[in-house]
């Protein structure tokens, strides 16, 4: 897309430092668009200068629960994608504050400052009629943006791998320390994507002639929550105990920690499994039969195998040096 009014196209990427939106914002730096990086603390994410020219790629202020810091970050730009969403709730951070009215506020804004696209991230599994607070509250944002930028494009991915992806390295971590490695729906099928290919279909629906509405964005693979944690292991060079818990054992679980972070005043954050949490885990969360997807963008999804052994190496029982090990104990044994 270019702009009439101005050869250096704008792009606000709300979220642009975060696991997505950093991969959303180097695309589009490369591609010569001028982006601002909306984020709540600007000085944290000072590196996104570096993914272009001098002057090209600036954070800024802004924050989706904020009227005012969300216009300024959005006036004069010629597309905006909204990669803001959170997985825990924390103080003000609510699900329906930023995932719902937030992401309503990001279009409405959009729509009145004459962006000429508007590019929504949500989820496999947003659904009005969930039990969870999390799916619904993406539902909610979707119904927000298609009301008031009735020209956008809403993608939906499954569960993200990538080099920083909280998914793998959080398993990764815990094998490393671990004999056994708890399964909260060992069943629940997944469909990973790579997270550049996400970044690629967000860019070019911001950039493109792409038919507005919803995209459910998997990669090629299908595999159960045991299959995953079995090819991490493979992968990893390591043999732990897959745990299955029953959902009644995790709603328990997740609750008390979840007491735990309200009581602790904000000294603790239950990022480690909340009641919300489980009731996602116990729905599929790959692409519909009937969904648009990367085909109608035409854009061919990274196989899994062709990305983790890059990052996931490091939780070898080596790690960089596993390859160098195997090899002089080969040597050692000829």
């Amino acid at each position: 897309m270019t702009s009439k009014k101005n050869p250096s196209p704008i792009a606000t990427v709300f979220g642009g430092s975060g696991f997505l939106g950093r991969y959303v914002t180097q695309r589009l730096a490369r591609a010569g668009w001028r982006v601002r990086v909306a984020v709540r603390r600007p000085n944290e994410a000072l590196f996104v200068r570096t993914y272009g020219v001098v002057g090209q790629v600036e954070p800024v202020q802004a924050n989706v629960r904020d009227e005012e810091s969300t216009r300024r970050a959005i006036a004069g730009a010629d597309v905006v994608i909204n990669c803001v969403g959170i997985l825990v709730e924390t103080g003000k951070q609510r699900f329906d504050a930023v995932q719902d009215e937030g992401a309503a506020r990001v279009a409405r804004i959009a729509r009145e400052e004459g962006a000429g696209r508007m590019v929504q991230i949500s989820a496999i599994g947003a659904d009005a009629e969930s039990d969870s607070d999390y799916a619904r509250s993406k539902a909610a944002g979707e119904a927000a943006v298609a009301e008031a930028f009735p020209g956008a494009v809403v993608l939906r991915p499954s569960i993200m791998f990538g080099t920083d992806d909280d998914f793998f390295n959080r398993f990764g971590a815990m094998a490393r320390l671990s004999p056994v490695l708890p399964l909260v729906g060992a069943k629940t099928r997944f469909q990973p994507v790579y997270v550049d290919d996400v970044a690629a279909a967000a860019v070019k629906a911001a950039t493109e002639d792409v038919a507005p509405g919803i995209y459910e964005l998997g990669g090629p693979e299908v595999e159960t929550f045991r299959g995953l944690m079995q090819r991490l292991l493979r992968l990893i060079e390591r043999r732990r105990m897959l745990l299955s818990l029953p959902f009644g054992v995790a709603r328990f679980q997740g609750a008390v920690l979840d007491l735990a972070q309200r009581w602790s005043f904000g000294l603790f954050t239950n990022t480690l499994l909340t009641a919300d949490q489980v009731r996602l885990l116990a729905r599929d969360n790959v692409v519909a039969p009937d969904a648009r997807g990367f085909e109608a963008l035409d854009i061919t999804p990274t196989a899994m195998e062709a990305v983790l052994a890059d990052y996931l190496y490091a939780y070898r029982p080596h790690g960089q040096f596993d390859a160098i090990t195997a090899s002089a104990r080969n040597l050692r044994e000829s």
